[in-house]
């Protein structure tokens, strides 16, 4: 690439519970070195503070600072906060969580002390070329939101309603999904400014339907247009915990899941296997029990841009798959594993616009010259 070209790797969940913490990387660094910026979605809060709040999704979302070393490992360069369980365990447990990885050199986005800090962007310039980053969640629960004088997350939150189809009674209605009219206009109004002083602007979204392969949210597709018209050059998508479509809307890609990267969770039992099957209509892989989020939760993928003062020249992925010990393992053009992987993006893609073409390792995403303007 030409002096003046950024690579910038995006990657999704991070937030393992079990230790050794230093062996989750071993795989998967000597690829996120070669990338001159990093992303990584941050799942935990890291704090001895702190009280586990009612609407919390279990106390698991607190670890000991220390093991947040994982990110420093991999060499993030760009964290988000932005997550459903950021506010688990209250105000102060996130602050902490803020302030440690700003004191190891992070650039933290997506939360603050209120919602001026977790809609403020980071700005990163790497060979001249300007890169904001800025990061919102839309699966927030009661009091999770930052407020104008209040801890939390940038919210970007949707309105849910249900619409029958048919005469029939008893037949499942259309779910419909609409962003909040004012958390979608502040993050409209957050990417235009943002635009106008970087080069490339990176869009982090804690948002969809996890577990349930393939199914994409209407406010998600009304979220991407409205971001792109915005100013946002590349949307990264995570909180499934399994990869999701890659549509390109306006020209520009949007990740609608990248999926887990590190993650780890209390082992699932066979009566959390049974009742999460019937709930979510897909199994627990009986060989990770430690990532119980459905069989594809070991299936991940990392976005690669290159970017320039022009903007994005050239978006790709890079097929993962997590092994037993919880190992990203990014893998090879040559391997069958590889091939399975490319397989699974074109099936969870389908209805969107995209094209795939395999260059060397990197699956290169563009779009048809009839969805230019989707």
């Amino acid at each position: 690439m030409a002096d003046n070209s950024v690579i910038l790797l995006g990657c999704g969940d991070v937030g393992p519970i079990h230790e050794p913490v230093g062996a989750y990387s071993t795989l998967a660094k000597p690829v996120l070195a070669g990338a001159d910026i990093r992303f990584a979605q941050v799942e935990r809060v890291y704090s001895d503070r702190g009280s586990l709040q009612v609407h919390s999704g279990g106390g698991h979302s607190r670890v000991k600072p220390h093991m947040a070393s994982v990110f420093t490992d991999c060499g993030f360069d760009v964290v988000s906060l932005a997550s459903n369980h950021a506010m688990d365990w209250g105000e102060d447990a996130l602050l902490d969580t803020v302030a440690l990885f700003r004191d190891k050199g992070f650039h933290v986005i997506g939360a603050g002390k209120n919602l001026r800090e977790a809609r403020r962007p980071a700005m990163v310039e790497r060979k001249g070329v300007k890169i904001a980053f800025l990061a919102y969640c839309s699966i927030l629960q009661t009091g999770y939101a930052a407020g104008l004088d209040r801890a939390g997350i940038a919210p970007l939150r949707a309105h849910t309603y249900y619409e029958p189809f048919d005469y029939q009674a008893g037949v499942p209605p259309r779910v419909v999904t609409v962003p909040y009219e004012e958390d979608l206009a502040g993050m409209v109004e957050d990417l235009a400014a943002a635009k106008r002083t970087a080069d490339v602007v990176v869009l982090s979204l804690h948002w969809g339907i996890h577990f349930i392969p393939r199914l994409i949210a209407d406010y998600q597709v009304a979220v991407a247009n409205a971001a792109f018209k915005a100013g946002a050059d590349l949307i990264l998508g995570h909180h499934a915990h399994a990869p999701k479509a890659i549509g390109v809307h306006h020209g520009k890609a949007c990740f609608y899941s990248l999926s887990n990267f590190i993650m780890s969770a209390p082992a699932h039992t066979p009566e959390k296997a049974a009742a999460f099957t019937k709930r979510y209509g897909t199994p627990l892989d009986p060989d990770y029990p430690h990532l119980g989020y459905g069989t594809d939760a070991k299936r991940s993928l990392i976005a690669k841009a290159v970017l320039s003062r022009d903007g994005v020249k050239r978006v790709s992925f890079l097929p993962v798959l997590i092994d037993r010990q919880l190992r990203p393992e990014v893998l090879r053009h040559g391997d069958p594993r590889f091939d399975d992987a490319v397989r699974f993006m074109e099936w969870v893609s389908e209805g969107f616009d995209h094209q795939f073409a395999v260059e060397g390792d990197e699956i290169v995403v563009s779009g048809s010259r009839q969805g230019a303007a989707a």
